[in-house]
């Protein structure tokens, strides 16, 4: 059976994307900050998909922490076939209101965290010419939206490239670039959701992890759900930035 790791897998988008993979048959590797929460989910998907479940729990803020994830990547006697880089970090606050360390712990999960596991998985994938990553990024990568968009940008163009750089080797990476999604992400923000965000611009977790493994499967570079959020960014291309900044706000009311 293949394997994925997962990491942030014990809510939101990697909850479903976990939830998805055992249902295909997969074996899980499971990272998260809270060690009986994912005890707790990798009980429930043994008992409902029958498939091996193993935990990892990591903040990977912490280096230490991280190298062990990356550790358990690069480990060639238990290959890991797909990782998804999901773990995520939301600031609700603006750039000069947040204390530095806060907004480099940020930069630790969406940049630093994805780079290290990257690298790590992909070295035995190359080897064994198959496997895949699936690096979760947002469509705020397409806007002007501080330290956040960002750093999905850079996710967006670091999965860009080793689409193109892998793909001979048998590997395929993809950014994922969801918007809102009805999850516990804005609620640990703080932010009211009926009132952060039009209703028609929410999605729902397990079809958008539907969509995005489909499109991952037909070896696509990047995943954009919904009409909706396609226009967004072919929108958002089209207009300035200056006009762009000023749907700051939209999201963290």
């Amino acid at each position: 059976m293949p394997t994925a790791l997962v990491t942030g897998a014990t809510a939101g988008i990697g909850l479903e994307f976990a939830r998805q993979l055992a249902a295909r048959g997969d074996d899980l590797v499971l990272v998260a900050r809270d060690e009986d929460r994912l005890s707790s989910v990798a009980e429930e998907l043994r008992s409902s998909y029958g498939v091996d479940v193993e935990v990892l729990p990591a903040d990977l803020t912490a280096p230490d922490r991280l190298a062990r994830v990356a550790a358990r990547l690069a480990d060639r006697s238990a290959p890991v076939d797909l990782l998804v880089n999901n773990a995520g970090f939301g600031l609700k606050r603006r750039f000069l209101d947040n204390p530095v360390e806060v907004e480099q712990a940020q930069q630790d999960v969406l940049v630093r965290a994805v780079l290290h596991l990257t690298h790590a998985a992909l070295g035995g994938m190359v080897e064994r010419r198959r496997g895949g990553v699936i690096n979760v990024s947002s469509v705020a990568a397409f806007l002007p939206r501080g330290t956040y968009s960002a750093a999905k940008a850079w996710v967006n163009s670091f999965s860009a490239w080793a689409h193109q750089e892998y793909a001979g080797h048998g590997v395929s990476v993809m950014a994922l670039c969801p918007g809102f999604v009805r999850t516990e992400f804005h609620e640990r923000l703080g932010v009211d959701r009926d009132s952060s965000a039009p209703r028609m611009l929410w999605l729902e977790p397990d079809r958008l992890v539907r969509d995005a493994l489909a499109d991952f499967d037909r070896g696509r570079a990047l995943s954009i759900p919904s009409k909706r959020y396609k226009a967004i960014v072919a929108t958002s291309r089209m207009v300035p930035r200056s006009a762009l900044q000023r749907l700051q706000s939209l999201g963290r009311k």
